[in-house]
């Protein structure tokens, strides 16, 4: 039987907030399709939406909901298999049987929804085009109106909702850090010279499968750091190399960790990649220390600019006034990316709903500039908000070449210093965090290391 991770009652809730949050109006839910892979019987892995999940918890393929707020109602639209789909998966648990478990009572077959919504009728934004053609024809509305046409109200409301994290919420969390934790060290033993970027992928996919898991997002196994999103895994690992690993579990409630560190091939950090590691760790630690309800995130991520510039300056890469070159965007040099994002059910939470919507409002407005603009989150935190905290230092040869060519920013870099680091590669350190009254506790249980010292202990260990 599919998995209710909650109570009937807290779904029951979920669904009663938001009415009360929107007041009025018919509002539709779009559960997932299977995908096609090469044709159509053979599909990705089914992942149910996340905020179908949230409110109705039903993860099955081919599932709908409507919640009439005038009326007080939810609507569960699914149906029965028959015979024939049977004999391929077995015995399933009937729609009416999910339908209590998340406790809706009112359950039709779906093709009575389209008498049950109109083109009145709210939605999100739709991100697969199957959901796409469906509203059109639903709605009687053309394709470019539907993705013109997703309803702020509501997308406010589930954000507002989906942010804050319960207790129930959290402890799943920590559970799909602590696999994530798992999956790290499980890599962290493996770890040799001669190894191939591959076989660490296997060796995580292997830790994250033995608790029935899954990963969150694709895994960056990469002994290139400093190309952000590396998903190729053919390179041979050699000794003096660091390998950097962005990757975390999926529970099977569809909770997401997210966790990077960054490894010695060889087991050992070189005095010259300690030093930089240490400054990386030096930029989380200071965020850590001021996280807490009602600070704004994007001072977190200046913090963080400023202790790395400020670090890169004691090893003379970097010169100048620090807060002067933060501002300026020096920093970006070596710190392109945001300094983190939210967390839930999505690795990147609910940013389907738009990445704007869910770190940005309140008078907090994104960034435009180069190592400002792919900050995701920046607006002022909440009691039960959960993020992650991701600094890195890179060092991009093809990037360091272009602003040294266009004299980028000369008061504030040492560009002929750089030449020493030019195939050093990259480092990031990621943890996720919930945030509180007065500061933030660390998800997960088991408390991946971090430090330097630490790492080298665990790799011999």
């Amino acid at each position: 039987m599919t998995h209710f991770p909650f109570a009937p009652l807290t779904y029951m809730q979920r669904r009663d907030a938001f009415i009360q949050l929107v007041g009025s109006g018919t509002y539709l839910f779009l559960g997932n399709h299977e995908v096609a892979f090469n044709y159509e019987d053979n599909t990705y892995p089914f992942r149910q939406d996340s905020t179908f999940l949230y409110f109705f918890g039903v993860n099955l393929p081919n599932v709908f909901a409507v919640i009439d707020a005038d009326k007080n109602e939810c609507i569960l639209f699914a149906d029965d298999i028959d015979i024939n789909m049977l004999i391929w998966t077995g015995p399933q648990p009937l729609v009416s049987e999910l339908a209590e478990m998340a406790g809706i009572v009112k359950v039709l077959p779906t093709a009575k929804l389209p008498t049950y919504i109109s083109n009145r009728t709210a939605y999100l934004p739709p991100y697969r085009n199957k959901h796409l053609l469906l509203l059109s024809e639903w709605l009687g509305l053309p394709v470019a109106a539907i993705k013109s046409g997703p309803s702020d109200k509501m997308i406010e409301a589930v954000i507002q909702l989906r942010s804050v994290k319960s207790d129930d919420e959290l402890a799943l969390m920590n559970e799909a850090v602590d696999i994530s934790e798992d999956l790290h060290y499980a890599v962290m033993r493996s770890l040799k010279p001669g190894k191939y970027e591959y076989e660490m992928v296997a060796v995580a996919e292997s830790a994250v499968r033995n608790f029935n898991a899954r990963f969150a997002y694709p895994a960056i196994a990469t002994i290139n750091g400093q190309v952000l999103h590396n998903h190729e895994y053919h390179h041979q690992m050699r000794d003096g190399q660091l390998f950097l690993l962005d990757a975390g579990a999926e529970h099977v409630s569809c909770y997401a960790g997210d966790l990077t560190r960054t490894f010695p091939v060889s087991g050992k950090f070189s005095n010259q990649q300690k030093e930089i590691y240490d400054i990386v760790l030096d930029a989380q630690n200071a965020v850590v220390d001021g996280l807490k309800e009602g600070v704004y995130y994007r001072d977190m991520h200046l913090l963080s600019a400023t202790v790395i510039f400020e670090g890169l300056k004691s090893l003379g890469l970097t010169k100048g006034n620090t807060d002067e070159a933060v501002m300026a965007g020096a920093h970006a040099l070596f710190f392109p990316h945001g300094l983190g994002h939210m967390i839930g059910m999505d690795v990147h939470d609910m940013e389907n709903l738009g990445e704007n919507k869910v770190g940005y409002g309140d008078g907090v407005t994104r960034p435009t500039e180069f190592g400002f603009r792919s900050l995701r989150l920046g607006k002022q935190l909440k009691k039960g908000y959960v993020l992650t905290v991701e600094p890195g230092i890179y060092f991009i040869p093809a990037l360091i070449d272009l602003w040294k060519s266009e004299g980028k920013h000369p008061d504030f870099i040492n560009y002929d210093a750089l030449e020493a680091y030019r195939s050093f590669g990259g480092i990031r350190i990621e943890d996720n965090y919930v945030i509180e009254k007065e500061g933030s506790s660390r998800i997960g249980y088991n408390k991946l290391v971090n430090s330097a010292d630490d790492v080298e202990s665990a790799m011999a260990g």
